[in-house]
């Protein structure tokens, strides 16, 4: 069993000053940034992982605490155990912990507050008839340190007050009786954290031990860094440990996530601290006024805000003069020949702030700091593009009767509407064999297959590297790859789609033949493909729909697909969630039927989008850009199209691809999270004159689109203006019962 000692530090096992240390190589900052970043899983496991057997007898040693002085008639009704120790986040050497003592004597925060001191004593005093257990009372803390084999942990007891009494979540009526009590007493904010150290075990528990060893690493590097600076505080560290999970959170990364992509994150956003604002909802949120209020007022205060999960009211970052220093070393390690060893050196996508907390009128700040692409971004992205179209149009079907008709850029980039995050292009290529929407549906797997190993062979001859994504399908419609080279500074994603040429020479300004979409209709209804199965076809259509937009509405839309992204995130789990391009198209008529100007108030196109996302069940939406009512069969599918269940978006470009889709995706998680987003400061005005609270209201757009609504061809008799319809029958319809219907559609 292991040794229990008295003291307030560790020297008696490895000299250092209170708190954690680590056992890796000593010598400064440098050790750490010479370890190549191939190898700093190697370094982890051989330098700051404790071992596993010290630990479980640590962990005896802690119960017995635990249990000796429950047999001492001090009224602790239990246990938990907190600090790196308790999260299991440990260093090897020596690290912090804490063993929390919940009492009986104490029935509120202000009871734990004015009876602590008491208490300690009383424990201190039952611990000295032990002769095994020399306590030591350091200021008000005692603490005792445990060591096992090189392993020790400075174990502080804390008698605390249990707000939770045993359930496992806490309800807001703790949190107001928290934020009550403080101001009662005159607490510092987190001083009544430890109550709820249960509650911080649970948060680390459920993360993947890979995470915690990424958190070891930053803790190690953080140590180093204390050893040439003496200001950094033990609540810094935690703060850092909260934004390594917060980085692996929010980049969506799976348990088997490369270790140096998982630094250079974190040593991005402690880069970006001035605009870091972390917190979590897993035990508290917006819902409660007092606590939304609390919490406000963190969320609004100086950056960096690093909120405790377990309690709103402790700002873990907050800056006490570490972080400009935290910040210049953090730089320091992520441009280090070691991590920073290849080009380019990845990172995962993680923004310091969140879209939910960024007010009203900060929102055109918050799209051109995180979501619109720089000119670097963009000419990658042209760079990239050339090289594929080059490859394909001259390299890849040189030898054979299959020729290159045109490729054309396609996506977001295309539109004009990319995020910042991941460099992603689509590209279709029309080719000479597919010479309908037949030759597409059954060449196109062989196409793709043809295409990857050209694409393979043409690699070895060039300085590229390309790295395929398997697909999922049997027979798929699309080639995903990632491409690298000595000329991009950046990886680029690539989706490249075979297509038959539909629209052949179309040119800007003019609308698709009829016989085109006639002919996809035929096909269409002659088959059991889904509807929006050829889109690609019509890729030119899609871009053009998009791209002459004002420049802002594509911000908006840039702000929509990050919300997206979010609640995807989210919701990944339990549901497919509605295309992308359903929510850009309902971005788009929101702007169209809402406001239409070149200059509008992002926050009101925003909320407007999240009000049409909650009436999802009403939509009915579709434009006659590129088809219309005026001639049949068109006019017959369109209002066979229009008459499905809701949500019903129209593919501008296409017909029959109805993104909306009915109930084959899950509007309604969508919709849930549109809902708890009104409540967000992205919708809060400042207070009026009467200090009442405003906020942001949607444009008036209705729910439910006519063919009169679209300008499509009507018949002006006796003043009426319908579009001529047919019942079920076959008969034609009266004016009085079109109307009818459309006020039914």
């Amino acid at each position: 069993m292991g040794n229990w000692l008295a003291g307030g530090s560790s020297a008696g096992l490895s000299g250092e000053s209170p708190g954690e240390s680590s056992a890796g190589p000593s010598g400064g900052l440098s050790d750490l940034t010479s370890v190549p970043a191939d190898k700093l899983e190697e370094f982890i496991r051989a330098n700051l992982k404790p071992n596993e057997e010290c630990l479980k007898l640590i962990d005896q040693d802690v119960d017995d605490i635990s249990d000796f002085l429950r047999s001492r008639e001090i009224p602790v009704v239990r246990v938990a155990k907190g600090g790196s120790y308790g999260r299991e986040t440990a260093l090897r050497g020596c690290s912090d912990g804490t063993l929390v003592l919940f009492m009986d004597h104490f029935r509120t925060f202000r009871e734990q507050k004015e009876k602590q001191s008491e208490l300690l004593n009383l424990i201190e005093q039952r611990l000295k008839t032990h002769k095994k257990y020399k306590p030591a009372n350091l200021g008000g803390t005692l603490v005792v340190l445990l060591s096992v084999q090189g392993q020790g942990t400075l174990l502080q007891l804390l008698p605390a007050f249990d707000p939770l009494c045993f359930r496992e979540n806490p309800s807001s009526w703790v949190y107001q009786d928290l934020k009550r009590s403080m101001d009662q007493v005159g607490a510092a904010p987190g001083e009544f954290a430890v109550c709820f150290t249960t509650l911080q075990q649970q948060f680390f528990k459920k993360y993947p031990r890979r995470v915690k060893d990424l958190i070891l690493l930053v803790k190690h590097w953080y140590h180093e860094c204390e050893k040439w600076v003496t200001s950094l505080s033990q609540q810094l560290l935690y703060a850092l440990e909260l934004l390594t999970v917060y980085a692996w959170e929010q980049s969506c990364q799976g348990e088997n996530f490369d270790i140096a992509e998982g630094v250079r994150t974190v040593l991005e956003l402690i880069r970006q601290s001035s605009q870091l604002c972390v917190y979590w909802i897993d035990n508290y949120n917006f819902e409660d006024e007092t606590v939304r209020n609390t919490l406000l007022c963190q969320l609004r205060s100086q950056r960096p805000v690093i909120l405790d999960p377990t309690d709103p009211t402790n700002n873990v970052g907050k800056d006490d003069g570490s972080w400009k220093m935290l910040t210049e070393a953090a730089q320091a390690w992520l441009y280090s020949p070691s991590l920073n060893n290849v080009s380019p050196a990845p990172h995962w996508n993680v923004l310091p702030t969140s879209l939910f907390i960024t007010p009203s009128h900060l929102l055109n700040k918050f799209i051109e700091d995180f979501l619109q692409p720089s000119e670097k971004f963009l000419k990658q992205i042209k760079e990239a593009v050339h090289i594929i179209c080059k490859f394909l149009k001259e390299d890849c079907f040189q030898d054979q009767s299959t020729k290159v008709l045109k490729t054309v850029k396609g996506g977001s980039t295309a539109k004009g509407t990319a995020l910042k995050s991941g460099s992603d292009a689509d590209i279709v290529v029309f080719l000479t064999s597919l010479k309908s929407y037949d030759f597409q549906q059954n060449k196109r797997s062989m196409l793709i297959q043809e295409i990857q190993r050209q694409l393979k062979a043409f690699q070895k001859t060039q300085e590229l590297e390309v790295e395929f994504k398997p697909s999922k399908w049997e027979f798929p419609r699309v080639l995903s790859f990632t491409l690298k080279s000595r000329s991009l500074n950046e990886s680029v994603d690539f989706d490249v789609l075979p297509a038959y040429d539909a629209l052949g020479q179309l040119h800007s300004g003019f609308t698709p033949r009829p016989q085109v979409y006639e002919e996809l209709i035929v096909w269409c209804r002659s088959s059991d493909l889904r509807g929006g199965e050829f889109s690609p076809c019509f890729t030119e259509l899609q871009r053009d729909f998009i791209e002459p937009r004002p420049t802002k509405l594509k911000s908006l839309i840039r702000l929509i697909k990050h919300w997206y992204k979010q609640c995807e995130r989210k919701k990944k789990s339990k549901a497919s969630l509605p295309p992308k391009y359903a929510l850009e198209l309902l971005t788009v008529y929101a702007w169209e039927q809402g406001s239409g100007m070149d200059k509008f108030d992002i926050a009101e196109g925003f909320r407007t989008v999240l009000d049409l996302v909650i009436k999802y069940q009403q939509l009915c939406i579709f434009w006659t850009v590129n088809y219309n009512f005026e001639d049949e069969p068109m006019r017959s599918f369109l209002l066979t199209q229009i008459r499905k269940k809701r949500p019903v978006i129209l593919d501008p470009a296409d017909p029959t691809g109805d993104v909306g889709g009915g109930d084959r995706w899950c509007w309604h998680l969508l919709a849930e999270e549109a809902r708890e987003w009104l409540s967000s400061l992205c919708f809060e005005l400042p207070k009026s004159d009467s200090d009442l609270e405003r906020r942001i209201q949607p444009w008036k757009v209705p729910v439910v689109q006519t063919p009169g609504s679209c300008g499509a061809q009507m018949y002006p008799h006796s003043g009426l203006s319908v579009v001529k319809l047919e019942s079920s029958s076959g008969m034609k319809m009266s004016n009085e019962a079109s109307r009818v219907v459309w006020q039914l559609i």
